[in-house]
């Protein structure tokens, strides 16, 4: 095997490896950037996380894709690889996570940041492996030093008066700002109203079918769920009781802690533990640990006979 080490490229066994795609090393980074703008805790409650995070939805997988599958210079322009960037993007995104729905991992941050993360590599290393298959000359590549030239030969012509230099500068700028407050809007949203859902449901996963009989020590199911919408994280404990006007009888206590739209749902069973008519099932959940007053509550009536 031939190896020869030159200033710009490596020829090993007759095939020329130049040097890293620019705009390849771009994409992995920035997905490398994103991952770490998640997970690393000085920067993960920061805007920075949420702009790289709405550029790696809208954008980095679509183009890693259109490299991947148009490696050369035809077929496909420059404009035509973002707006397809774009689109591709806004299609990817759903489907993996509609993927991740059908499998143990759901659609949950880790398996949906792993997933993008994954899927745009990949493609970048195909989008590679595809380009070194064609001829130098061939080959889709991005010259970011003549596009800053050719941008400021635009943007600043030769013989062009001072006036209209201070003018263009003072478009840019606006035009940055613009972007810059667009981008912030779309990635801090205003937060909308704090609250929890709070429901039960029949066995059947409907608001209808509730147990209201029963014979004495028979238990009988219903479906309790909890959805927080609270902006953070809560911890909730679900109290079941059965009040008449004799005692206050416990059925069944839980305590879970949801993240920000996170839903609980869980199917528990109901034994009254006493005969009688029109007993209150009182379903009492209480947040952050407060429990001198429950923070929503819910309850059925139910008649237990003895036979």
């Amino acid at each position: 095997m031939a190896v020869r080490e030159g200033s710009e490229r490596v020829v090993v066994e007759g095939r020329q490896w130049p040097g890293i795609d620019a705009d390849l090393a771009v994409i992995v980074a920035y997905t490398l950037a994103t991952v770490a703008a998640i997970y690393v805790p000085i920067v993960n409650e920061t805007v920075l996380r949420s702009a790289l995070g709405l550029g790696m939805v809208l954008f980095v997988p679509g183009y890693a894709l259109i490299a991947a599958l148009f490696p050369g210079r035809k077929g496909v322009d420059g404009i035509e690889r973002v707006a397809l960037s774009f689109g591709l993007s806004i299609a990817v995104t759903p489907l993996i996570g509609l993927a991740l729905n059908f499998t143990p991992f759901g659609i949950r941050r880790v398996p949906i940041v792993a997933c993008l993360a994954a899927f745009t590599i990949v493609c970048a290393v195909a989008a590679r492996y595809r380009r070194l298959g064609l001829e130098p000359g061939e080959r889709f590549s991005v010259d970011f030093r003549k596009a800053c030239r050719d941008a400021k030969g635009e943007l600043f012509p030769s013989g062009e008066g001072q006036l209209d230099r201070m003018l263009t500068v003072i478009l840019l700028i606006c035009i940055v700002a613009s972007v810059a407050v667009l981008a912030y809007v779309v990635a801090v949203p205003k937060q909308g109203e704090k609250f929890t859902e709070f429901y039960i449901l029949g066995p059947d996963g409907k608001a209808e079918g509730y147990p209201e009989w029963f014979h004495l020590n028979e238990s009988r199911p219903v479906i309790v769920g909890v959805v927080n919408h609270e902006y953070r994280n809560v911890t909730y404990d679900l109290v079941v009781v059965l009040n008449d006007s004799n005692d206050i009888m416990p059925l069944y206590t839980d305590r879970l802690t949801l993240e920000d739209n996170q839903t609980w749902q869980k199917t528990i069973n109901i034994q009254p533990g006493r005969v009688g008519t029109d007993m209150e099932v009182q379903f009492l959940l209480y947040a952050d640990g407060n429990m001198t007053a429950p923070y929503r509550d819910l309850h059925l009536w139910v008649s237990v006979t003895k036979y």
